[in-house]
């Protein structure tokens, strides 16, 4: 199936400001594409793109002083699958983890895991290695937080969503992940594109989604404590330890957020009409850093 994505985002700049997006469609993910725009700036600047230590593409660019307006639009192939389940996915012991993956056990600035390693093993430790620990620690964190985006904090680590029940997706992913390693278990943070393919339509205006992925078995598994079920459509932007990592906009200097809008939905026809569920998000700052 295609799916029509994209989004635009206007910030106001006091002066000439540095920024670096990572908005792009993870390289993983760049084959399915079918169609895209450009991405297009108002006023028109220059930008330059590089790949961090994680993988991910972050474009880079002088904003003017005044309004700056970012605009992306695509069709992506996507298998049409959900989320993979494989419940018999064994832990991996740490001695004989990847290199690469070792560093996905450690804290983070989002995610204390001295904070929370002895509320983890009460909660956890009884409770069989693998798929089935995991999937204890999503339910635990679905159950534990209440969603609303009026609860967004840009500051919220995972201990104190922990303590205070509520919070954003990345708050779920946060806590969730943190949870994991502190079980030596390595997990990643997530951001994307999640529509409501497979699902009833939520009326909330559409966002970008953050979830996160496991080591399991020697591969990546996707999980989603806001959610909790296996999800349609999932399209990767970009991966880190958690949000700080994955920013989807850095500006280095102050800046005020005056429009975002997101869109992501099965693609009914190929004419250009305007995004569903592009509704103006300028209060909503919680990812921009």
């Amino acid at each position: 199936m295609l799916i029509r994505l994209g989004y635009e985002i206007a910030i106001e700049c006091a002066q000439e400001t540095p920024v670096i997006s990572l908005l792009e469609i993870h390289q993983d993910r760049q084959a399915d594409i079918k169609r895209q725009t450009k991405v297009l700036t108002s006023p028109n600047v220059r930008s330059s793109v590089y790949m961090d230590r994680y993988g991910n593409t972050c474009r880079r660019f002088l904003a003017p002083a005044g309004r700056v307006r970012i605009l992306y639009d695509a069709e992506i192939e996507d298998s049409g699958l959900p989320d993979e389940v494989n419940t018999l996915a064994r832990e991996t012991p740490v001695q004989d983890l990847p290199d690469d993956v070792l560093g996905y056990l450690l804290g983070s600035r989002y995610c204390e895991t001295d904070h929370l390693s002895g509320k983890a093993w009460e909660l956890f430790g009884h409770l069989p290695p693998g798929w089935a620990r995991v999937q204890a620690i999503v339910d635990y964190v679905h159950n534990r937080l209440s969603f609303g985006y009026g609860y967004a904090r840009a500051t919220r680590t995972a201990a104190q969503a922990n303590d205070e029940r509520v919070g954003v997706c990345r708050d779920f992913a946060h806590l969730a992940i943190t949870l994991c390693r502190c079980m030596n278990i390595p997990a990643r943070y997530v951001n994307g594109y999640l529509g409501d393919i497979g699902v009833p339509a939520n009326p909330s205006p559409m966002d970008f989604s953050a979830w996160m992925e496991v080591w399991l078995d020697g591969k990546w598994y996707t999980f989603d404590a806001r959610h909790n079920t296996p999800r349609i459509g999932r399209v990767v932007i970009a991966r880190g330890r958690d949000a700080t990592d994955v920013p989807l906009l850095h500006t280095f200097g102050p800046h005020r957020l005056e429009l975002f809008k997101v869109w992501t939905h099965e693609q009914e026809g190929r004419r250009f009409n305007p995004p569903r569920h592009a509704v103006d998000r300028t209060a909503d700052a919680r990812m921009l850093a």
